[in-house]
């Protein structure tokens, strides 16, 4: 069945707006404008836009017209956070063969990881890349680092994860196998203890066009439930 041409115009729009061609405070064509040059009428158009408004993609100013919306970066900081299998992380169902791979290594801190860390740059850390496949497609690939004293994050307070679109380091961008110039879904972590020292610090790497959204769950107490072992 094809979709509907309210969506295929959301969708045309959404390509854009997402590869940079149609930057931030950029004018949408007018309904009328937008109608004729997909031989529809202007309440299909009114329906695209309404998607693509849905997304926060564009926002629409009174007696103005329909403008693509800033897209600020995303900070969530959240208590707790859920780990789960590879093939419930990445969304897919159980039989899709979602393969992890990770290499470690001691490396000497950067100053900026020293700091982040409380450490002496120049001390060894440990850094981990991470590499996602799903049915031999790469999907994803991370840096973390940690110092040495710290194994795992059963310490951290908080999360942190900054979202963005952002060009993908080297070895990123071969992994996904990113065309050059094109963005990439970025999510910068940070699990910080209660004092705010990090324990462990990640940048991952999605295409940009894999996901629609994404959704971040952690485990709630307090709020319409009772606290684990009550």
């Amino acid at each position: 069945m094809r979709e509907p041409a309210y969506v295929s115009i959301a969708s045309e729009y959404t390509q854009l707006i997402r590869s940079g061609a149609l930057p931030a405070g950029t004018q949408l064509p007018s309904l009328s404008e937008m109608a004729a040059a997909n031989s529809v009428s202007d309440i299909v158009v009114r329906r695209a836009i309404k998607l693509l408004q849905g997304q926060g993609l564009v926002r629409s100013i009174e007696r103005r017209g329909t403008f693509v919306a800033d897209r600020p970066n995303l900070v969530r900081v959240s208590p707790d956070r859920q780990i789960d299998s590879p093939a419930t992380v990445f969304g897919h169902a159980p039989d899709d063969d979602v393969r992890i791979e990770r290499d470690s290594k001691r490396i000497p801190a950067p100053e900026a990881l020293a700091e982040a860390f409380r450490i002496a740059a120049g001390d060894e850390i440990t850094h981990t890349v991470t590499r996602a496949s799903e049915n031999g497609k790469p999907i994803s690939i991370s840096d973390s680092f940690q110092p040495r004293s710290i194994d795992d994050t059963r310490a951290a307070a908080f999360l942190e994860e900054t979202i963005a679109d952002r060009l993908p380091v080297e070895a990123h961008a071969a992994w996904l196998a990113t065309p050059p110039g094109e963005l990439v879904k970025t999510v910068h972590q940070r699990f910080l203890d209660p004092e705010g020292r990090a324990l462990m610090i990640s940048d991952v790497s999605y295409p940009l066009n894999r996901y629609d959204a994404f959704v971040f769950r952690m485990a709630l107490t307090g709020i319409g439930q009772p606290e684990a072992g009550r």
